[in-house]
């Protein structure tokens, strides 16, 4: 279903459909709602599905979101992450993805273009894995990701089938083979199916390392859950998530030529968190500057933030941790916004960790 601004990712595929150059069943729905109702159905099949959405379409699927993944579903659907309403914001920001962080899903985040084609083929690669059985967001920043044209390697179908054979399916919904999906859950056994849901999660965080180093071995390019960049020495390191990490990249490279240490550590695998990883990454450094591109309103804190916060609590050794919220609809996201939060965090008046809008002057 066409919402701004992944739009024409369906219409495209609608094109390849239509042409004959891709063997699928292309279905227009009414409403968000049902393109993820038909997702669970088409899957519970058997079916390869995919589709994609943003912001209130996001919010429009929320009630079959849940479905998908405690029927272990694997769907992939790629959220060309906006601003929600109100007021009317067709720019990006992560506040849509934000209010979805427990629905149970798989969720990477892209950086580029690449990115966003490679993890694709990675999400479908775990998703139908019969050790995970779970349906993936790949998150792409809306226009700055989905409208922007850069060169990216195009694979050849050859090497997408060796990365990526035929899905099959454990169990299919079938007329002459009838099964049970999604029966009421009383509750004598309800708590045991979302803890066994919650285990499924977090398990899956092995299986997806490990398509990752299939994938490696089979493109050439290489990926992580969570990725560095100029740490080694960093006393300052900023967290950040989506294509404004590029940015952040050469806002580093900048300070580095004034002689500051500082340094990047992006998030690419948002949910299951890679807890370890995330620690081994920063546990040498002195602060954390910790960028968000959404609100988790009432906690005076952004959702990433607070996932970082929450995870190094019980670390005896941790750095200071700073967060900063900006480019909140779409508004631009300079190199320079990185230099204001290392000046907050070098601050002398900074008496310890922080939360602030870097867009907005707080009375």
């Amino acid at each position: 279903y066409p919402i701004t601004p992944q739009t024409h990712i369906v219409e495209h595929l609608s094109e390849l459909v239509a042409n004959g150059e891709l063997d699928a069943e292309f279905i227009p729905v009414e409403s968000e709602h049902t393109a993820m109702s038909v997702a669970v159905g088409a899957s519970a099949t058997g079916a390869r599905v995919y589709t994609a959405t943003s912001a209130q379409g996001l919010a429009l699927m929320h009630e079959i979101l849940f479905i998908a993944s405690s029927m272990r579903l694997p769907v992939v659907m790629t959220v060309a992450n906006r601003a929600l309403s109100a007021p009317i914001s067709i720019w990006n920001d992560h506040s849509d993805i934000m209010a979805e962080r427990d629905i149970a899903w798989i969720q990477t985040f892209a950086i580029n273009g690449q990115e966003a084609y490679d993890l694709t083929f990675h999400a479908f690669r775990v998703s139908e894995d019969e050790r995970v059985q779970l349906p993936v967001v790949v998150n792409i920043d809306g226009f700055t990701l989905s409208h922007v044209i850069e060169p990216i390697e195009i694979t050849d179908k050859e090497t997408a089938d060796k990365y990526l054979p035929p899905r099959k399916p454990i169990f299919t919904l079938h007329p002459d083979h009838p099964v049970t999906m999604g029966p009421v859950g009383i509750p004598e056994v309800y708590t045991e199916a979302r803890r066994q849901l919650e285990v499924a999660v977090l398990n899956s965080k092995e299986i997806i390392i490990e398509a990752w180093k299939e994938f490696a071995q089979i493109f050439g390019r290489e990926y992580h859950p969570i990725e560095t960049y100029k740490t080694k020495d960093a006393e300052v390191i900023f967290v950040t998530m989506g294509s404004v990490t590029e940015t952040a990249m050469l806002a580093v490279d900048l300070l580095r030529e004034k002689g500051e240490k500082v340094g990047l550590v992006y998030i690419r695998l948002w949910r299951p968190f890679p807890h370890k990883e995330f620690y081994d990454a920063i546990k040498k450094a002195k602060a954390l500057a910790v960028l968000d591109r959404a609100i988790s309103y009432g906690t005076s804190a952004g959702p990433v933030y607070t996932e970082i916060r929450s995870s190094l609590y019980d670390k005896r050794k941790r750095p200071a941790i700073y967060g900063f919220v900006a480019g909140l609809g779409g508004r631009d996201i300079p190199a320079e916004r990185f230099f204001e939060m290392l000046d907050v965090v070098k601050s002398e008046k900074a008496e310890g960790p922080q939360y602030l809008h870097l867009d907005v002057k707080e009375d």
